[in-house]
């Protein structure tokens, strides 16, 4: 194990700067012992009480991202079981001074501490080497360690023979197994091992661990610099670690903003937030200016939408959260600006524009000319933004005077006013408009029946009475083909005791009678007479007396002045009704429907 545990400077004497070997920061500070280590505190003081009552695993799973500490919490923890010194053995995870076998473990040298990378050691016979050699005791230590790396690359056959061991090993053996892909492990092997979840490590711990490697370099830094790599990192220990020394190298031994930027292909946040208030403005101008502005300082178009949606996701959290301004890895103009947008733009103005951009990052990423992408997402945001919320229209429809049946001017302000009017040229674009199906739809073909209908268990008997409790029975026993051909493929003449007259469609299955006589006899316990009548067929069905009730609640609702007024503002909308079986009253059926009669 050529990875050292300590720092450089408690392995070996300083050398001269000339002949010292340059280490970047993840080797050179990477933690030797448990207090040493971040972000991990809930594990460490479960692995503390486990070691201080004796009750110690012989095998423990460590998951998490990459870089949060799995394949060192493993060193440390190889360290720990193998604890001695003077004194005795006795395992501890107080390691801040050097027991009699630390040095070895720390050096990779010790016999009895063996690990393997199951990335490409795979196959059983990479496993049976352990299997076998585990029948040894350890040559000195306490514990013969086991470290198994991206334990999840194990081939099948590989961790069923590594399962009997597993489960009943030696006294003197430990298991430690390290994975990112813990789904991918069998649950036999997880259920025989102490699972610890690793934790991305937080902006606020992140930010103090990079500012006290900063200082042990003696290299200044801006604090806008630091709050970037944090976020580029996403908790990684070892990802913000290898941006910090990149960014060193780019900024020739300063880390500033400016070089964080260019190195990470970011826009300026505050520009990006420039942009957004534009947009949230309505002003397409503006925002067109500052995209080739964030372009032509080499920010990928790609990354600008990707900023705004961060950035529309920043203030939708600070709306229903404030204190969430207060996160370190923000910016200074984001923890600014952020709550004062947030106070401005309403919840439904920052849902639409979240759902826009981020529409807009798959056609900008999947675009030949990410460029003219980018803008046709910018102008698609910025007049989404003047669209008033529902109860905003309706309030300003009541208070304004009735519209002339000219068309209505209707000023470009966006979500948070102020802004100057789109150019002219883009008032002729097409506004959202909402879409409604056809005021009558034609009947469906009819389709075969099911011989038998989907029954539940056992189900009271029914009796309906009419036509109309027949067609809600079959609803309420999910028969939804015949339900539909009730309503759609015949035409009710009579209905009397035990007794139905019907008259069916043109193109109507003549099936459906055998099958609504079967379907009577089981719901009801009792034999149904059901007749085909060629009276009244050319009458209503169900359906279509629906349709004419929907078409006239259309009528009414398209002669309201309100609505009239909102038709008159969205050009090219339409009105949709739905119609529910309850909204008709019983009487517009009395032509369809008929009670039990006379015969005749």
């Amino acid at each position: 194990m050529a990875d050292a545990l300590f720092p450089e400077s408690e392995m070996t004497p300083p050398a001269p700067a000339a002949q010292a070997p340059y280490l970047v920061l993840a080797r050179k500070y990477r933690p030797s012992s448990f207090s040493t280590l971040i972000g991990q505190g809930a594990m460490v003081q479960t692995l503390r009480n486990a070691f201080k009552s004796g009750r110690i695993p012989h095998a423990f799973m460590l998951t998490g991202i990459r870089g949060v500490g799995k394949t060192t919490t493993a060193r440390i923890l190889a360290r720990a079981v193998n604890f001695e010194d003077e004194t005795g053995r006795h395992p501890t995870l107080d390691l801040d001074r050097e027991g009699i076998h630390d040095r070895a473990i720390i050096e990779g040298r010790h016999v009895d501490v063996v690990e393997m990378d199951a990335a490409s050691n795979t196959g059983i016979n990479d496993i049976r080497e352990i299997i076998d050699s585990v029948k040894y005791g350890p040559v000195s230590a306490p514990y013969k360690v086991y470290i198994i790396d991206e334990v999840h690359m194990l081939s099948t056959a590989a961790f069923n023979g590594l399962l009997k061991t597993l489960e009943e090993p030696p006294p003197y053996v430990k298991f430690i197994f390290a994975t990112t892909e813990i789904r991918k492990v069998p649950v036999t092997i997880l259920s025989r091992c102490m699972r610890f979840d690793l934790r991305r490590v937080p902006p606020e711990t992140m930010t103090a661990h990079l500012v006290d490697l900063l200082g042990k370099e003696g290299i200044g830094y801006e604090p806008e610099a630091l709050a970037m790599i944090v976020r580029a990192g996403e908790g990684s220990v070892r990802d913000n670690q290898s941006l910090l020394d990149q960014a060193i190298s780019h900024g020739d031994g300063r880390v500033t903003a400016a070089t964080v930027k260019a190195m990470l292909g970011l826009g300026d946040r505050a520009r990006s937030i420039d942009l957004f208030e534009a947009l949230m403005r309505g002003d397409i101008a503006q925002a067109l200016a500052l995209l080739h502005e964030l372009y032509d300082a080499g920010a990928d178009p790609e990354t600008v939408i990707g900023d705004l949606a961060d950035f529309t996701n920043l203030v939708t959290r600070i709306k229903v959260v404030p204190a969430a301004a207060d996160d370190v890895s923000l910016t200074p103009d984001e923890r600014g600006r952020g709550p004062e947008l947030a106070q401005k733009l309403g919840m439904r103005a920052l849902s639409r524009a979240w759902q826009i951009l981020f529409k807009g990052m798959d056609e900008v990423k999947t675009a030949g000319n990410g460029l003219q992408a980018a803008e046709m997402v910018l102008v698609r945001l910025a007049y989404a933004s003047e669209l008033p919320s529902p109860d905003e229209l309706i309030g300003k429809l009541q208070s304004a005077p009735t519209p002339s049946t000219g068309s209505a001017a209707v000023p470009h302000r966006g979500a948070i006013g102020g802004g100057p009017q789109a150019p002219r040229s883009f008032e002729a674009a097409p506004r959202y408009t909402s879409s409604a199906a056809p005021a009558a739809q034609p009947a469906p073909m009819p389709q075969p029946l099911p011989t038998a209908a989907p029954q539940a268990g056992p189900v009271a008997l029914a009796n309906p009475r009419t036509y109309l409790e027949l067609v809600t029975l079959a609803g309420e026993r999910r028969d939804i083909l015949l339900k539909t051909a009730l309503e759609q493929q015949m035409r009710p003449v009579a209905f009397r005791e035990k007794s139905i007259e019907v008259a069916l469609v043109e193109g109507a299955d003549p099936s459906i009678i055998q099958v609504l006589s079967r379907r009577l006899r089981e719901w009801t316990g009792q034999t149904w007479g059901v007749s085909v009548s060629t009276r009244r067929a050319n009458g209503p069905t169900l359906r279509d007396i629906k349709d004419q009730h929907a078409e006239k609640a259309r009528s009414e609702a398209t002669d309201d002045p309100l609505v009239k007024a909102i038709l008159e503002l969205f050009p090219g909308a339409t009105v949709k009704v739905s119609m529910q079986e309850e909204q008709i009253p019983d009487t517009a059926y009395e032509d369809a429907f008929l009670e039990e009669r006379e015969d005749e």
